[in-house]
């Protein structure tokens, strides 16, 4: 089944989508996990200045519109997906589904086409 995948501000306002192929229940870490790969396999098959995804590559630096790549390169999914997982732990974003905050990377979650996913990417303030 797709499902499909928001990213929003704090506010609530949709800065991007994507739709993953999921089956059965999956676990909050498996969803993190899915939507990196499908990000990084979209950007690997058309490697721009900027990749726009969860978390930064290592080589990348940080730009509004997502993070510059200063040569466009490969990137390895699973350890941006590994870098996704621990950002989660650090607080760096949330997940909704529906209208409630998932708190827990191993918490089972059951989606289907209607479920309303949406990760939040918390900015750091200035001096805070």
């Amino acid at each position: 089944m797709r499902v499909k995948i928001h990213d929003e501000t704090a506010t609530g306002r949709v800065i991007g989508a994507l739709e993953l192929d999921v089956s059965g229940p999956v676990r909050l870490r498996e969803l993190i996990r899915l939507r990196v790969r499908e990000e990084v396999a979209r950007f690997n098959a058309r490697p721009v200045e900027r990749f726009h995804g969860l978390v930064r590559p290592t080589a990348a630096e940080a730009d509004l519109n997502g993070y510059l790549m200063p040569v466009p390169a490969r990137i390895d999914w699973e350890q941006q997906a590994d870098a996704a997982v621990t950002a989660f732990g650090r607080n760096a974003f949330f997940v909704l589904v529906g209208d409630r905050q998932v708190e827990d990377l191993d918490e089972e979650l059951t989606l289907d086409e209607a479920s309303r996913v949406a990760f939040v990417r918390l900015v750091q303030l200035v001096g805070g």
